[in-house]
């Protein structure tokens, strides 16, 4: 265990996150946030932008750079550094397994848990012209896409959420698939053409939520995240994420997830795909709430119980 770095003055409270529009947006969220709960001075919570692997890497999928963390670990150094006082991801970026002295604060209330089309052809993704190219990074946006139409043709597109948008309206690509929180989140859920219902496209774990992290050995901070912390969501992800480390999820395999509360109950329903979208296969599972990380865990054992070789890594 490293040594406990030094506490940052009482005066402010430092926030690591990515430079991105949308980065800053839900850092921005959650500066409002914590302003509210504990009645600072919003210029007392200062944020320090910092570069990740995943951000410099935009020309190969990022499953050939090493998947998941490439959008955290620099963040996760400079909290074990004691540069920064907490941390703001994106939660379906967050690994499972986080570094020794990183600890989860909790989540912010998720938004909307869809993927949206934006295309210049269609406003529905059967719509698309015959051969039409679908950008994409995500395997399972991809082959949930190609599970509807075999004949798309997927393409690599990276960036950040105007880059992406701007391509596919200008037709550089037939169509590419995006958050709709992320779109809400920015002001431009007008430019979805239309919203995939989860019937269909179920979400990557985590879509839509903000995580928050902070040194495991720094109560004070630690304290100051969890007061904006959502139970409700902090439930739904314990299942989702219990269900990915059972299935030991990465960017090289497309795999989907989503919890939803309802009085009490929560109810879990997951997916994975043969990255051509030949094949499906799916799990449904519910419980008390207060069992979130069982039920999640139970539905990936079973789950991987039931795929064929070859789809998991290392044979799971």
């Amino acid at each position: 265990m490293p040594q406990s770095p030094p506490r940052t003055s009482s005066l402010r409270f430092i926030l690591g996150t990515r430079g991105s529009r949308l980065a800053l947006a839900q850092a921005d969220e959650t500066r409002r946030r914590l302003s509210e709960a504990h009645g600072w001075e919003a210029d007392r919570i200062e944020f320090r932008i910092i570069r990740t692997s995943g951000d410099t890497i935009q020309d190969r999928p990022l499953a050939e750079s090493g998947g998941k963390g490439l959008f955290t670990k620099e963040i996760d150094a400079a909290l074990l550094n004691g540069e920064i006082d907490g941390a703001v991801h994106s939660a379906k970026d967050l690994p499972t397994l986080l570094p020794e002295g990183v600890a989860l604060a909790g989540f912010l209330p998720r938004e909307d848990v869809r993927d949206a089309l934006i295309s210049s052809f269609a406003d529905t993704i059967e719509g698309l012209p015959r051969g039409a190219s679908l950008g994409a990074a995500s395997l399972r946006r991809q082959a949930q896409a190609l599970r509807l139409r075999p004949d798309l043709r997927p393409q690599l597109l990276r960036g950040n959420v105007e880059t992406r948008l701007s391509k596919a309206e200008s037709g550089a690509v037939g169509a590419t698939l995006l958050a709709m929180a992320g779109l809400k989140r920015l002001g431009l859920v007008h430019r979805a053409r239309s919203p995939l219902e989860v019937d269909h496209f179920l979400p990557a774990v985590g879509q839509g939520a903000i995580a928050l992290t902070a040194r495991s050995d720094d109560p004070r901070a630690l304290a100051a995240l969890a007061a904006i912390a959502d139970a409700e969501t902090l439930s739904a992800l314990t299942a989702e994420r219990a269900f990915l480390a059972e299935l030991e999820g990465s960017c090289r395999t497309p795999i989907a997830g989503l919890a939803r509360l309802d009085a009490g109950r929560l109810r879990f329903r997951g997916q994975v795909l043969r990255t051509d979208g030949s094949e499906s296969f799916e799990i449904e599972q519910e419980g008390p709430a207060s069992e979130a990380a069982r039920i999640g865990a139970e539905a990936g054992r079973g789950l991987a119980a039931k795929l064929p070789p070859g789809i998991l890594p290392r044979g799971k």
